[in-house]
């Protein structure tokens, strides 16, 4: 582990929300996302400020009370860090959330959008963007340089889409500053780019460039931010060293690979809960488990998913009443269309496959749309194949974390297009999210594959995660900060 230093992490949703209970008493909500969840370990071994959104009327009144000010928080572990909430002005944060990062930025950096029909970019996106996109990306930089003025040597990690414009900001009011950013999501090629309108989409690959640091999940993504860098900015951008220079800067763009933390979910698949849960599974389980487990996003596939397990029924009725598919999926972002009407075409599609295949009390579609994590691990213990078939994905953590703690040496599908297939490719078995014909010839090479392949596949997998856990991870980014950012070239 590094010395310690001073770290300021900047994401939009922060490590706990505040809520009042029933007796009026303010309830602090850990976060328990796959950003928070990663970062956990750099609280437990570094001083850190994490400044994110206040997202609930409890913490925008934690944010006045605090005048604006950091509070003293505590983890899970008991690490102290400090938290600063940035409060924004409501219709602002709605045009910048619920307009430009996820119907627009998420939608193209997903390859969701269907040319011909959308999207249609008219006035309310410019508004958006204008009144929403920037504002609150001047608010966090805002929030970041009061920080910078407190602890002039702490580094800044920026995180994700919501936050293309912050480094720029930061940038130019303090030009030493170590700034760093991790893109969670896929970086499409430079032509998709050209969807957006040319302001936009320079000042997005702009403000990236004010960083030290870029980080994706991936190659397949680095190649791409740095082509469409070259291609939209003309920036200088060096394919064999990995630095682009732009505006008198260096920013150097790495291929680093999240992942998770075994011990904990070593720990996690033997607790009260998951066992409970687990038993529940195994009174009902059929012979052979096919296992989703994903948020109810068009990026997962799911409606595909559920159309290949019906092809795969199909063309095998000696399955029938011997297999079945749990989904086990996260409703997400439902205050946006797009998104209820894929949860409406998720349950149309299940409700399909069972009307046409059940008999004698077996559903060959088990959906149970709810947030329940340790379900989700008993699941992973008890699954014979794991379906990874998104469209495109910055990495996929299910891959890594479902062969963790898997009893039954289960098979991975895993979709070309997700970021974790650059690592898991060769032991797992890779079809084109696309392609329904392919994905049911997955799911009938994985349930008839030999167990001593299927064995072997699963703890090459375990032995790769273990290798490369979140903590190196964490250790890689502040490494290249240290080698790259703008203190280290003086």
């Amino acid at each position: 582990m590094a010395a310690r230093r001073k770290l300021i992490v900047v994401s939009n949703r922060g490590p706990v929300s505040f809520t009042r209970d029933e007796d009026g008493n303010r309830v602090a909500r850990r976060g328990g996302g796959g950003l928070v969840t990663a970062l956990r370990s750099l609280v437990a071994h570094h001083d850190v400020t994490w400044i994110a959104s206040a997202m609930t009327d409890e913490d925008r009144t934690v944010a006045e009370e605090a005048g604006g000010d950091a509070i003293e928080e505590v983890a899970r572990d008991g690490s102290l860090y400090r938290l600063r909430l940035v409060s924004h002005d409501p219709a602002a944060y709605d045009w910048y959330y619920n307009v430009v990062a996820n119907p627009t930025l998420w939608f193209l950096q997903h390859y969701l959008w269907a040319l011909a029909y959308a999207p249609d970019i008219d006035r309310g996106l410019h508004h958006a963007w204008d009144g929403g996109y920037v504002p609150v990306n001047q608010a966090f930089a805002d929030a970041v340089l009061i920080e910078l003025d407190a602890q002039p040597d702490a580094s800044v990690f920026f995180h994700d889409y919501h936050l293309y414009l912050a480094p720029r900001f930061v940038r130019d009011a303090r030009p030493d500053a170590s700034l760093g950013h991790f893109v969670h999501i896929p970086w499409p090629e430079p032509n998709l780019w050209r969807v957006l309108p040319e302001q936009i989409r320079r000042a997005i690959h702009d403000g990236l460039l004010a960083n030290d640091v870029v980080g994706f999940h991936a190659n397949r993504w680095r190649r791409s931010f740095q082509r469409s860098s070259r291609d939209l900015l003309e920036a200088e951008c060096d394919f064999d060293s990995s630095i682009c220079s732009w505006r008198g800067g260096r920013t150097f763009v790495a291929a680093r690979p999240i992942s998770v933390d075994p011990s904990e979910f070593e720990e996690l698949a033997e607790s009260e809960p998951v066992l409970r849960l687990e038993a529940e599974l195994e009174l009902r389980r059929p012979e052979f488990l096919i296992l989703r487990v994903d948020r109810t996003d068009p990026s997962k596939n799911v409606v595909r998913g559920f159309r290949a397990f019906e092809f795969y029924l199909d063309a095998h009725p000696e399955m029938h009443g011997r297999v079945g598919m749990l989904a086990l999926l996260d409703p997400s972002r439902q205050d946006i269309p797009e998104y209820a009407e894929y949860l409406g075409a998720i349950q149309r599609a299940a409700r399909m496959v069972n009307d046409r295949f059940q008999r004698n009390g077996w559903v060959p579609v088990d959906l149970r749309i709810e947030d329940n994590f340790p379900l989700s691990v008993a699941a992973y213990k008890q699954y014979d194949v794991l379906l990874v078939n998104a469209i495109y994905d910055g990495l996929n953590l299910i891959a890594k974390e479902g062969p963790l703690v898997n009893e039954r040496d289960g098979v991975l599908i895993l979709s070309e297009n997700a970021g974790a297939h650059e690592e898991l490719g060769p032991w797992a078995l890779s079809v084109n999210p696309f392609d329904l014909e392919e994905q049911a010839q997955a799911i009938h090479a994985a349930i008839d594959m030999d167990r001593g392949e299927r064995r072997a596949r699963l703890e090459a997998i375990r032995e790769y995660v273990r290798a490369h856990d979140v903590g190196a991870w964490l250790e890689t980014q502040l490494e290249d900060l240290d080698r790259w950012s703008a203190k280290a070239a003086r």
